[in-house]
């Protein structure tokens, strides 16, 4: 038996082209593998399955003096919308008049973090913002899905 050897030549460019080309075909199987495994969990903490709310308009009675007051929160199935006051008359801002501006303040931030924790509000309208704080809870109680 005769051996024959065979002398194979490569150029360098031939063998750096393709380690790189097999290079950038692993890091895209596993970029499709990252991307598209089972069972991903988005990050967003409220996702559009995840139903928080009922929807609608939901109030919570507020005693101010010898009146009442209706605040209502209006919600979607997983973000409040707004909060506002129904029934305050003229006397009642008049006699009470960090109401308006406690509720605006308390607004904002509720639907802006979407949550009752955490809030801010100035020390002169500390009782009036918790009175307010209190009754939006009960109507997102209210509100909340079980």
């Amino acid at each position: 038996m005769s051996s024959r050897t065979k002398i194979v030549v490569l150029r360098m460019k031939e063998i750096i082209y393709t380690a790189i080309f097999i290079g950038l075909g692993i890091l895209l199987v596993m970029l499709l593998f990252i991307m598209f495994r089972p069972g991903k969990e988005s990050g967003t903490p409220a996702s559009s399955d995840q139903v928080l709310y009922i929807p609608g308009v939901y109030s919570a009675s507020l005693k101010l003096g010898s009146q009442e007051v209706n605040v209502e929160v209006a919600v979607d199935a997983d973000k409040i919308n707004s909060i506002s006051m129904v029934h305050l008359s003229d006397s009642v801002a008049t006699m009470y008049p960090l109401v308006q501006p406690s509720l605006q303040n308390l607004t904002d931030q509720i639907c802006d973090t979407q949550s009752t924790e955490n809030l801010t509000y100035p020390e002169e309208s500390r009782y009036t913002s918790q009175a307010l704080l209190n009754a939006i809870q009960k109507a997102l109680d209210k509100a909340t899905a079980r």
